[in-house]
């Protein structure tokens, strides 16, 4: 422990001074491991609107392991232009790599993903966490998306990125093509490191076709007026988050997610005894909110996986309205909890996905200003 006389290390982050030597932006990217991924695609992708952007085998083309586990294919999906903001990954493959092995059988979230402001923080950090003796899964670079990042585990087996630069879709729908997956890193760079642009360059000058890449085809009928536009289904998805987890000790998560990682505490509750903490990274009231997993048979939620809920933002009231009422309408389960566990947020209703993980449906976040103050429960 540091005498009262040394003072705490601080680190240079863009420069301004910070405990750690990176500072967490937002919520990235997140999704679950599905039995079915077939049938989760057309939840997520038919129901909800997302993109697919890219497809990744986890069974390497192997054909023994495809036998005994079944399809290795998940699906990379965007709302909006970064490559991914939900993915679905199948679950029994991915619980037969060697690192997962052992893990509770309720961790069915993929990863929470943390971004930051520059491929130093993603270095530095991934450095950093070693230092401290986290553990730490993988580092480096993946392909689809092309983000680097370093991957703590959190006190609940929950996977969390850190992670910068991540491949953006423009006004023409494609993602990279399949021939550039091939930049790939299995360990942090050394800085500097060229920018994408001349990673793009060299792809060019190599002869590779960049317009070769994924486009998503949305062939649903465009019947809706979503705030002028025709869309499929009557809302869209504007943004991702927060994510919700049941953990086994909240007291030691939240150690991990406001000491390690760096988010700050905006609010706790205790609701019907139990102890809800709520996190954030930016202005939103919270980024990620901890409950324990006694409150989730109470609450009637699945008890195969800890994720409690996940929220997708629409961009008004009307839109939730008409989400629930479509989502009803194609054989959808909606689940309404107090909104009490929900401090910060405005209406909202859980949409159940065909392996019982609830998606957050919601109109509002409050947000905190430079005060660091919520608003009072009375309010």
């Amino acid at each position: 422990m540091a005498s009262v006389m040394e003072k705490p290390e601080t680190f240079s982050v863009g420069g301004l001074n910070y405990p750690r030597p990176f500072k967490i932006r937002r919520l990235g990217h997140s999704g679950v491991d599905l039995e079915d991924v077939e049938r989760g695609l057309k939840f997520y992708s038919d129901l909800l609107g997302f993109q697919v952007s890219d497809t990744i085998d986890f069974n390497r083309g192997d054909k023994a392991q495809e036998a005994r586990l079944g399809s290795g294919i998940g699906y990379f999906m965007r709302h909006g232009t970064d490559h991914h903001s939900f993915v679905l990954f199948p679950l029994k493959v991915r619980r037969a790599m060697p690192m997962r092995k052992d893990w509770p059988r309720d961790v069915t979230v993929n990863q929470i993903t943390w971004q930051v402001g520059s491929l130093r923080e993603v270095v530095e950090g991934n450095r950093w966490f070693l230092d401290r003796g986290e553990r730490v899964t993988r580092q480096g670079r993946d392909t689809p998306g092309s983000n680097w990042h370093s991957y703590p585990i959190g006190p609940g087996f929950n996977v969390n990125e850190l992670y910068y630069g991540i491949e953006q879709v423009g006004w023409d729908g494609l993602s990279k093509p399949l021939s550039m997956h091939t930049i790939h890193y299995d360990k942090p760079p050394m800085l500097p490191h060229i920018s994408e642009f001349q990673e793009v360059e060299k792809a060019l000058a190599a002869g590779i076709d960049i317009r070769t890449g994924w486009r998503h085809r949305d062939t649903g009928v465009k019947m809706y007026d979503v705030g002028g536009v025709l869309l499929p289904r009557p809302f869209k998805i504007v943004k991702i988050g927060p994510i919700r987890v049941f953990e086994d000790d909240v007291a030691k998560a939240v150690l991990f997610y406001r000491d390690t990682l760096g988010l700050s505490v905006t609010e706790e509750i205790n609701w019907n005894g139990h102890r809800c903490v709520f996190l954030r990274c930016n202005t939103e009231h919270h980024s990620i909110a901890l409950y324990p997993k006694a409150l989730r048979a109470e609450l009637g939620l699945s008890p195969h996986t800890s994720l409690m809920a996940f929220g997708f933002q629409l961009a008004e009231y009307a839109q939730l309205r008409a989400a629930v009422d479509y989502l009803k309408d194609n054989g959808v389960t909606i689940k309404t909890l107090p909104a009490e566990l929900f401090p910060g947020m405005g209406y909202s209703a859980l949409a159940i996905d065909p392996e019982g993980h609830a998606m957050q449906l919601y109109d509002y976040m409050e947000q905190i200003g430079w005060d660091g103050k919520p608003r009072s429960a009375s309010m």
